[in-house]
């Protein structure tokens, strides 16, 4: 089972490398209208908030397959958003 450290890290990591790539968007392209963007960090910012409350819980039965869930649904999330961000054009 991966340490809780090291799930918090990744999560962090993930969704701050993408709040940067959007940051990065934004900078190359100053013409375009930011809203869609700013959208995509909100939600990026409130995906870390669930995942890390869902990893601070305590009264959980199977701590393997809870873990093993959050890291999937960061995964899921994380696609999401790095889809949103292809997409902004």
């Amino acid at each position: 089972m991966a340490n809780v450290r090291d799930l918090k890290k990744d999560i962090n990591y993930v969704l701050g490398d993408i709040i940067e790539a959007v940051y990065v968007w934004e900078y190359a392209n100053t013409d375009k209208d930011t809203k869609k963007s700013e959208a995509i960090i909100d939600e990026a910012i409130e995906t870390f908030d669930m995942l890390i409350a869902k990893v601070n819980e305590k009264n959980v039965e199977n701590k393997k397959s809870h873990f093993k869930s959050i890291t999937n649904e960061l995964e899921e999330k994380g696609n999401a958003l790095i889809n949103k961000i292809n997409k902004l054009g």
